[in-house]
């Protein structure tokens, strides 16, 4: 193939993927020619109900997944942390890789959550955020907010929230430095399975996939491989209070960790465990939680 193209979103962080991900191809192959297909989604254009009651992340890559089967775009750019654990039929994700850091961070207020007023109002769109936040500070008001990283910036700027909480990989990549910024461990806050890496998508056995070999990261997919077994293997998506960690020990062994937690935060369940094969770990520490009752917790918040 001597000429391709990126679907992808038009938000600047989107558009700082499809550029990176392009970069890293023409250096790969350097004769050739990478062009960028700027898309709206639905996802986008409905900005005033939380994602949950529209139909989830799948909004934000459905319009780019009919570039791809149209011929009009080879391959798309995604954050892997917004993927559903299973693509849809006739998608595959060849490349998971470009890891950047993997933390949350909390804006408004510097020396982190207990220096926050009481009853002060935290805005975060994602349902792990918010029930691990609310397992800190039950006093809390964590309310839904949407947008890209500008316009949710904005309006802690403008005094709508004391406080959001994004990812820290956003920030770095949009080169973003603020000095109201505590950035969680991981400890304190769980990430989503995927959060920090790229995921790149194409038609199954597309001759793209190809152009792709020299890019991947074996290490980085392996981690990911087990953070998104968790979410498939508890039959969750972004919508839901899950969140798994997975790094590779000395011996090349991997470390995994996961969390399902009540949506108010009043109850939070952690797994964890360590081995060589991805699948069979995350099934594991899915069967660890739920032995512990995450599946009535995942029930109850589907229905919230």
């Amino acid at each position: 193939m001597k000429e391709i193209t990126i679907a992808t979103r038009e938000s600047a962080l989107a558009l700082w993927q499809a550029n990176f991900i392009r970069d890293r191809l023409i250096e790969a192959h350097p004769n050739l020619t990478v062009h960028l297909l700027g898309m709206t989604t639905q996802g986008d254009r409905w900005l005033n109900a939380p994602l949950k009651e529209i139909g989830g992340k799948g909004l934000f890559i459905k319009e780019l997944e009919v570039a791809m089967l149209e011929g009009r775009a080879d391959l798309a750019v995604h954050s892997v942390k917004d993927l559903p654990a299973h693509l849809p039929e006739g998608f595959s994700l060849p490349l998971i890789g470009y890891r950047d850091d993997v933390r949350d961070v909390l804006l408004g207020e510097p020396e982190g959550v207990a220096a926050l007023p009481p009853n002060a109002r935290v805005g975060s769109s994602s349902p792990r955020r918010q029930a691990q936040l609310l397992a800190m500070r039950p006093d809390l008001r964590v309310d839904s907010i949407r947008g890209n990283v500008q316009t949710r910036l904005s309006k802690l700027d403008g005094g709508e929230f004391d406080a959001i909480v994004l990812a820290q990989a956003g920030l770095s990549r949009l080169g973003l430095a603020r000095s109201d910024a505590y950035p969680f461990s991981v400890a304190q806050c769980l990430p989503a399975p995927g959060q920090g890496a790229l995921g790149i998508e194409i038609v199954t056995d597309s001759p793209v996939q190809a152009l792709l070999e020299t890019l991947i990261d074996k290490d980085v997919a392996r981690c990911v491989e087990a953070e998104r077994g968790i979410s498939a293997g508890l039959g969750a998506d972004c919508a839901l209070p899950v969140a798994a960690h997975a790094e590779l020990t000395t011996n090349g062994e991997i470390h995994l960790r996961a969390l399902v937690a009540q949506a108010d935060g009043s109850r939070v369940l952690r797994a964890e465990g360590h081995g060589a094969e991805p699948g069979p770990l995350a099934q594991r520490l899915v069967e660890q939680l739920l032995s512990q009752g995450a599946d009535s917790i995942l029930a109850n918040a589907r229905h919230v």
